[in-house]
């Protein structure tokens, strides 16, 4: 296969560059359909890298240029409008948010996936573009190597697909009555419970925060960033149960990772049974669950809710991002779940078992399914494996 890489157009003064892929194998016809980047920017190397992993597209360097080209695709071009767009953030937060907007308007082109690249911005701004959610991910491309900017777009054409599934679904009358009164009572539910359990353990949560300092130094609170419903990252709160810089020794540990052994190509989680990194009163707090209860103060902040998929640290997270996988991110993230349910009496439970409860949930949950889980969940709270 040999590799050409075309200038096919000289729209609007050669404003933009299209690339494509000849391929010399012969009685081999391929016909692209909603195939190919869009690149809006002026970086050769996220260029060539992204040639290299979606094979063909183009390149625009301005945000209006882009437009036009995108508008004249959809009207002479419709099997190759692109599957991804890639935008440089040098245009300017208003320019920017003034595309998305022109993106979002088109039901076409809303449902192709929209990244930032985050090269040298600054984390205040950074944090502004996060905080409008004017891109479905925001990512450094010169970061990525070709095979994890690859899964990254599978990933997020699997979630704009589904949300597009969830959408039409939305249009239909009955159904979203039952979808807004299932999620109305589950998130007062969430609201009520969790702000009276807060007024109710408070004294316990003082004196849990106690002991932690009396024992080690550091933080009383662990706070991570974790990725919830639609791959939302959002802080993360526990009771620290583990010796400061213990996220930094996982390498040294990955040995005894009780899912190492999993089989296959199948994303691995990260659990180690005996935790050497555990403090003791860390341990007792785990095994009790009480680690968790600061995990209600996501469930009043509307990140999290008292049921659903456990949400997954980001280096856990990003293994997920294949098609088969992807669909458990469109479940609530939650305190407990069917996972915790299900795991009762059966210590060691295997990646693909585990990610298929997930997967079961985001396909069944409701308010009522909720409420059975609930009611089963009270000694998966104090089980003594270290979820």
């Amino acid at each position: 296969m040999e590799f050409t890489f075309l200038q096919k157009t000289t729209f609007l003064n050669q404003s933009f560059k299209r690339y494509s892929v000849t391929s010399y194998q012969p009685q081999e016809t391929v016909l692209y359909r909603n195939s190919g980047f869009c690149y809006v920017g002026k970086s050769s190397g996220n260029i060539e890298k992204l040639v290299k992993v979606f094979k063909r597209g183009y390149a625009s360097e301005g945000l209006e240029n882009a437009k036009a080209e995108l508008k004249r695709s959809l009207e002479q071009e419709k099997n190759v409008i692109p599957e991804i767009i890639f935008c440089e953030t040098q245009f300017g937060f208003s320019a920017i948010k003034n595309f998305h907007q022109f993106l979002s308007s088109n039901p076409s082109l809303s449902a192709i996936p929209f990244v930032l690249d985050a090269t040298n911005l600054s984390e205040k701004d950074l944090n502004l573009y996060r905080k409008y959610k004017l891109a479905d991910d925001i990512i450094f491309i010169n970061e990525y190597d070709e095979k994890n900017l690859l899964s990254k777009g599978k990933f997020l054409k699997k979630i704009k697909a589904k949300a597009a599934e969830q959408s039409i679904q939305d249009n239909h009358k009955e159904y979203s009555k039952e979808l807004f009164f299932s999620n109305s009572f589950k998130r007062i539910f969430d609201v009520v419970i969790s702000a009276i359990a807060l007024l109710i353990v408070s004294p316990l949560l003082l004196l849990i925060a106690l002991a932690i300092k009396i024992e080690s130094s550091g933080p009383v609170f662990y706070i991570s960033k974790r990725a919830g419903k639609g791959y939302k990252i959002f802080d993360f709160y526990k009771f620290r149960t583990m010796h400061i810089g213990s996220d930094k020794k996982i390498a040294d540990f990955y040995h005894l990772n009780q899912y190492s052994g999993a089989a296959g190509d199948a994303p691995v989680f990260f659990k180690i049974n005996n935790d050497p990194r555990i403090t003791k009163i860390g341990a007792f707090l785990r095994n009790t669950s009480l680690d968790e209860l600061p995990q209600l103060l996501n469930v009043l902040l509307g990140n999290m809710s008292l049921v659903g998929n456990r949400p997954l640290p980001l280096y856990e997270a990003a293994t997920l991002t294949t098609d088969d996988w992807a669909k458990r991110f469109m479940a609530p993230a939650g305190i407990t779940g069917l996972w915790q349910i299900k795991k009762r009496g059966k210590e060691d439970m295997s990646v693909e078992e585990r990610i298929n409860l997930d997967i079961d949930y985001a396909n069944k949950y409701n308010f009522a399914y909720d409420l059975w889980i609930m009611a089963n969940t009270p000694s998966a709270l104090f089980q003594k494996a270290n979820a």
